[in-house]
């Protein structure tokens, strides 16, 4: 009898773990079909970050990895700034988000496929670049649909946490697959697997329907920033470069001290894993904080944990410390995100959503490229990251009251003149 429930078990097994796309499937829910659209994407993501790294990173010596990834990492800098001038426009006068997201999950899916047999020539950084540049359109419209796509009755910051653990699921479920390749057929195979998931997102994306995103008055500036949320944005630049900062010293600090590959694969899944619990935690949050308070408290919070865990190098205090700090940085990037969705104005999501990308992009590239270019220990650099948290943290409590001081003096001098 035990052993006819436990085939039973096994067979209904694909059932139960489709049910979930099902329903989102069936969905009346214009946020559901795009959904679908965030899964099938954030896989392929996975999978081509699964190809680059066994490209770039582990299938070279360190002295040589260092050297291809502050290549790459500079690289990254510039994708956006190539997309930013053909997007402001189609997305300010012209809208079309549907369109753009189609077209960059087919151009996705068209130079993956051209990059497998090409992926140990010349050719690689180029078509990497190509990639990203596309992965940056699709997160650049993601911004502008969700706002389209999010029910009067969730909140931004629930629809894009929603959307988040999404993303994180469809990453980790498409790196079971993706490891298998990369042990068996190599990089190729993977970048194979990347085109199939992002022919997917371009057949997905055809169910779309026209996001009726709601006009919005306010102040922006010409290149694109919100003065309202001038001390929001500083916050989660810095927690994104930090993020960036942790991610390569914890790389290049457990290849130079010749742990086994799988300890980088842990601690990539706990920082997946907090990001997963902030995308939780972040909603009910939101309830009843404003999201400026959530942007301190990751700060804050952070450099208590990154104080924590320079005291031992090891496995279980290194997890804790990139799980708590994936979810500080999922609390400032939610956040913000949701701040910048509810303030940009009508007739300029264009200028406010490619700014914004760019400064943070930016923030994690240099803090990614610091680690990756200078030499030095692990706890060296989990203090310096401590000492940032902390004293950025102490910044964004105390700017307010410097802000509001200064005003008045600065008016009552106007007055005397």
């Amino acid at each position: 009898m035990e052993s006819e429930q436990g085939s039973a078990w096994w067979r209904t097994l694909p059932q139960r773990a489709a049910r979930p796309i099902l329903r989102l499937w069936d969905s009346d829910e214009p946020l559901a079909a795009y959904a679908l659209v965030h899964l099938a994407s954030a896989a392929g993501d996975a999978l081509v970050a699964i190809a680059l790294a066994d490209s770039v990173f582990f299938s070279v010596p360190v002295g040589q990895a260092k050297v291809k990834v502050a290549l790459y990492l500079l690289l990254t800098m510039a994708p956006l700034a190539v997309a930013a001038p053909a997007l402001v426009p189609l997305l300010d006068r012209w809208g079309g988000l549907r369109s753009i997201a189609l077209l960059a999950a087919a151009g996705r899916a068209a130079v993956a496929l051209y990059a497998a047999p090409r992926f140990h020539t010349i050719l690689l950084f180029p078509l990497a670049f190509g990639l990203l540049v596309m992965s940056k359109i699709n997160a650049i419209t993601r911004n502008g649909l969700v706002m389209g796509y999010a029910p009067a009755a969730e909140g931004l910051v629930e629809a894009n946490a929603r959307l988040s653990r999404l993303g994180v699921i469809g990453g980790l479920v498409a790196a079971i697959p993706g490891v298998a390749v990369l042990k068996l057929g190599g990089a190729q195979g993977v970048l194979i697997l990347a085109a199939i998931a992002y022919a997917t997102t371009t057949l997905l994306t055809l169910r779309l329907p026209r996001p009726a995103i709601q006009s919005v008055q306010g102040e922006v500036t010409r290149l694109g920033a919100i003065p309202a949320l001038s001390t929001a944005a500083a916050g989660t630049a810095a927690l994104r470069g930090a993020a960036g900062f942790l991610i390569f010293l914890l790389a290049f600090a457990l290849r130079s001290g010749g742990e086994p590959k799988y300890w980088f694969g842990v601690l990539a899944a706990a920082a997946a894993a907090g990001g997963f619990l902030g995308d939780i935690i972040a909603p009910r949050l939101s309830r009843f904080f404003r999201e400026e308070v959530a942007v301190f408290a990751s700060l804050l919070g952070a450099g208590g944990v990154a104080m924590f865990a320079a005291a031992e190098f090891r496995l279980v205090s290194l997890a804790l410390f990139a799980g708590f700090a994936g979810l500080s940085t999922e609390f400032g990037r939610l956040s913000f995100q949701s701040l910048m969705q509810r303030f940009a104005p009508e007739g300029a999501h264009g200028r406010v959503f490619v700014r914004y990308d760019m400064a943070f992009q930016m923030a994690w590239v240099l803090g990614a490229v610091i680690p990756a270019v200078v030499d030095f220990s692990f706890r060296t650099g989990v203090l310096i990251l401590a000492l940032f948290y902390l004293t950025l943290g102490v910044a964004y409590l105390l700017w307010p009251y410097v802000v509001g001081r200064l005003r008045p003096e600065a008016g009552s001098k106007q007055d005397g003149a």
